[in-house]
């Protein structure tokens, strides 16, 4: 079995250092998923045929909203990991709350930073909200999966002691051979996520309903997490970890609720008129 267990990738966390300047792997993948989706957005709102007519915001304000969704991204995803999966810990440690480059994000969080950054930055510039929170969702998964990424170079949220072919001894976590659950969530979450929503918005037309893309994101993303809990190694002594479930299953299934309530309702209301 040894000679069938993958070798893992041993990278340097640290991508450039100068002196005492160190840039990481971690921060250079949030950078890229942030930048690739923002391009991806002004694409969308630059194609008045995907929306049935005028687009509901300008390119100049998606340039706008990137700071927002930004803010939402990072700090929404560290308070998520500071409340829902370490908070005895981080009660302990306070100073170590803004160390995001030690990793150690909530998606669910990073979620609700920018749902809240999607409400806010609608309020002040009159935009529609659900179509706001359409094109966040269609440009979230280059986040998801450069995030992922990171999180296999970092050797963090690691998956369950297996005995497929491809699994790897990941440093930190014991000598048995685990998932490579990151390069799962990164293949689903990332790439499989971003077909499913580019079919729906420029085959199916989706953006002309308000929401219909978001409930999309927030059902299938759900799905995709819930799979991949089964071979990703659960949050020790999380009070959430009972049978089957953990607290990224528990976490998601409102998500999958909300997202199918939010096409329910797309599929109710009239398209958007030219």
């Amino acid at each position: 079995m040894e000679l069938l267990v993958f070798p893992y990738p041993a990278i340097d966390p640290i991508a450039i250092a100068v002196g005492p300047v160190a840039v990481r792997w971690y921060g250079l993948a949030y950078m890229a998923g942030i930048l690739l989706g923002w391009l991806y957005a002004r694409r969308l709102v630059s194609r008045p045929d995907l929306w049935g007519g005028k687009p509901p915001l300008t390119v100049s304000q998606a340039d706008d909203f990137l700071l927002w969704i930004t803010l939402g991204i990072v700090v929404g995803g560290r308070l998520g990991f500071v409340l829902f999966y370490e908070p005895s810990y981080f009660w302990q440690n306070p100073v170590e709350i803004p160390a995001v480059w030690h990793g150690g994000m909530s998606f669910h969080g990073g979620l609700l930073g920018v749902a809240l950054a999607v409400y806010l930055f609608a309020r002040v510039k009159r935009i529609n909200a659900l179509s706001l929170g359409d094109i966040a969702s269609a440009a979230t998964p280059f986040g998801l999966f450069f995030g992922r990424i990171a999180n296999f170079i970092n050797a963090e949220v690691v998956g369950r002691v297996s005995d497929v072919p491809w699994a790897m001894v990941f440093p930190g976590a014991g000598e048995e051979p685990r998932h490579p659950s990151q390069l799962y969530e990164a293949f689903l979450e990332g790439i499989v996520l971003f077909i499913i929503l580019r079919i729906a918005t420029h085959r199916f037309h989706a953006l002309t309903r308000p929401g219909t893309v978001f409930g999309l994101f927030l059902v299938f993303y759900g799905i995709f997490r819930s799979m991949v809990e089964f071979v990703r190694e659960p949050h020790a002594g999380h009070p959430m970890d009972v049978g089957i479930f953990t607290p990224g299953i528990v976490y998601s299934i409102p998500m999958i609720l909300l997202g199918l309530w939010l096409i329910w309702r797309a599929r109710r209301e009239p398209a958007l008129a030219p």
